[in-house]
């Protein structure tokens, strides 16, 4: 993987959060906030022990009381984590001017979606706490026309030199098919299963269409 020009393609990075609010701009379709993740060190190192899954639905209260509920019994300590996850729902939040949520929070030790593909919504955002981040794919990497022909990876990126990776702990909004009048980001899992890697991934989702600024 090589670095690319932000100012040229489809991604907005930066460490601010603001950078977030970019995903809305016609010619961006990924918008990731880089951060450090020192403060949970030791959180994630007990969370590494042990397997997670936990889904909840709803506003954002009800969210964090289903995350809190789950996390007393598999992550004593659990302050840390669930005060990042409240932070990462009011900065999804305030992108999608929405209030309500599917999220997700798992361990994950295979490939689930190994093929590059666009998630049929119209904004996700994700953050591995743990283990290998999201793949995702400059905009000039992409053969279109094979992707939209249900070819291999290997058609879709002719140059696997352009792929990119999101790191550990940075946050991440993509740009789905149904956004409007917008080209989707094209992304996949990181390949972690035959090494016998794990990845602990928070998802959220809107519950509602978006409210999008004019």
């Amino acid at each position: 993987m090589i670095p690319i020009n932000i100012l040229d393609d489809n991604a907005a990075i930066g460490t601010d959060t603001r950078v977030l609010q970019d995903i809305h701009l016609k010619t961006k379709n990924l918008a990731i906030y880089q951060r450090g993740m020192a403060q949970l060190k030791g959180e994630l190192a007990q969370a590494a022990k042990r397997p997670m899954e936990c889904r909840a639905n709803g506003t954002v209260e009800e969210i964090i009381f289903s995350l809190s509920s789950y996390l007393t019994n598999v992550l004593p300590g659990h302050v840390g984590l669930l005060g990042d996850i409240l932070n990462l729902l009011g900065l999804f939040e305030q992108v999608t001017k929405v209030s309500s949520f599917r999220v997700s929070l798992a361990t994950v030790s295979t490939n689930m979606c190994s093929r590059f593909h666009a998630d049929n919504n119209e904004l996700r955002m994700l953050c591995t706490y743990y283990g290998q981040g999201t793949l995702w794919l400059p905009d000039h990497a992409v053969d279109r026309k094979a992707y939209l022909t249900g070819k291999g990876n290997q058609n879709i990126v002719p140059d696997e030199g352009l792929i990119q990776q999101v790191a550990t702990g940075d946050v991440v909004v993509l740009k789905g098919a149904l956004y409007p009048e917008s080209t989707p980001v094209l992304h996949r899992s990181p390949n972690i299963e035959k090494n016998g890697e794990e990845r602990l991934l928070l998802s959220i989702d809107p519950n509602q269409s978006l409210n999008l600024p004019l």
